[in-house]
């Protein structure tokens, strides 16, 4: 197991302005509903709390942050030439999509949630594709989400327009399978999770008995084991002093990205980028879940922060900025 040890210079109580209000950690806690906070420097434990009857042992439902690590397990399949590269077209790995609005994108169109397929995100709108694909997730029928993205049409040309899609990161996680011809979980828990030393089992909901894993969420892990993943990505997927990921993955991955049109996007390969002017500066980005999951890492202070949240909305319920949170504990460490 990779110990975390306590750092001698623990977190103080931290404070920051939002819209000219003074706020401190508490606050944060408190308002943005969260139920579980860690802040790793250098390796070491600065702060941790448990709310709400969650312990240390506590397996936490990731939401989107599941979507960082599919697309990490994309780049470790692309560093062992199982997956043929950003440019490879999706449809080669699954032929499920083959003749469908996804049949001519490529790997990176995907990763970077720009195929041009028409999806709908609005998880408060029973009608909405994001509650279809939860559906055919709940209905644990063989295949339902592959046949679910592949009736989609074609709404843009790939690579020429961005829009979020847990049903993408669905597609991803078939083209990981396909690639490496193995569960993902089995991949995640060879490549990542025992080598790497997390101390806990984690569970990844599937699409069906003994079926597929949901892409786009669907992980549920302990809270230092999350920290430990944050620390793999920030140490350049180094297992043994030695990348199991792509030379400069994790640098291109979170980082913005470009349209086909040069437009840029304040989005990687599925990893939100910073959007504050002081996580800009560090380069520091973040793994985000609806309802408060966030793992937010920075490069240049060599800090990673994991919250659990349990907000009553998928969306719209963050009194707090996050980010700025994160960067104000980021400082203060510095």
């Amino acid at each position: 197991m990779l110990p975390l040890p306590k750092s001698d210079k623990p977190l103080g109580n931290v404070t920051f302005e939002i819209e000219g209000k003074k706020n401190d950690l508490y606050d944060f806690i408190a308002l943005d509903s969260i139920t579980a906070l860690l802040v790793l420097k250098d390796g070491k434990i600065a702060y941790e709390t448990y709310q709400r009857g969650n312990t240390e042992k506590t397996r936490w439902m990731s939401m989107s942050v599941a979507k960082s690590i599919t697309s990490t397990l994309a780049a470790i399949a692309m560093k062992e030439g199982l997956l043929a590269g950003l440019d490879a077209s999706v449809a080669d790995y699954v032929p499920a999509l083959k003749g469908s609005a996804y049949d001519g994108t490529s790997v990176r169109d995907v990763l970077m949630m720009s195929s041009g397929v028409r999806w709908n995100e609005t998880y408060t709108d029973p009608d909405s594709d994001r509650r279809a694909l939860l559906k055919s997730q709940i209905s644990q029928v063989p295949g339902s989400a592959m046949k679910l993205m592949a009736s989609l049409p074609r709404a843009a040309e790939p690579g020429t327009v961005n829009n979020y899609s847990t049903g993408e990161t669905q597609v991803l996680g078939e083209i990981v399978r396909g690639a490496i011809k193995k569960p993902l979980a089995d991949y995640l828990s060879e490549k990542i999770w025992v080598p790497f030393g997390m101390e806990a089992d984690a569970n990844w909901w599937l699409d069906s008995p003994d079926g597929h894993e949901i892409g786009g969420s669907g992980i549920s892990a302990t809270l230092r084991d999350y920290g430990r993943f944050g620390l793999f990505f920030l140490n350049e997927g180094k297992i043994g002093g030695t990348s199991i990921l792509p030379d400069g993955w994790t640098k291109e991955a979170s980082l913005p990205t470009k349209l086909k049109d040069g437009s840029k996007l304040d989005y990687g390969y599925m990893w939100w980028t910073g959007w504050t002017m002081p996580s800009i500066a560090d380069g520091a980005y973040a793994a985000i879940g609806i309802q408060g999951q966030n793992i937010y890492i920075n490069p240049a202070k060599n800090v990673v922060i994991v919250t659990f949240g349990a907000q009553p909305k998928p969306t719209g319920k963050e009194p707090i900025d996050p980010m700025v949170v994160f960067d104000a504990v980021a400082a203060a460490l510095d």
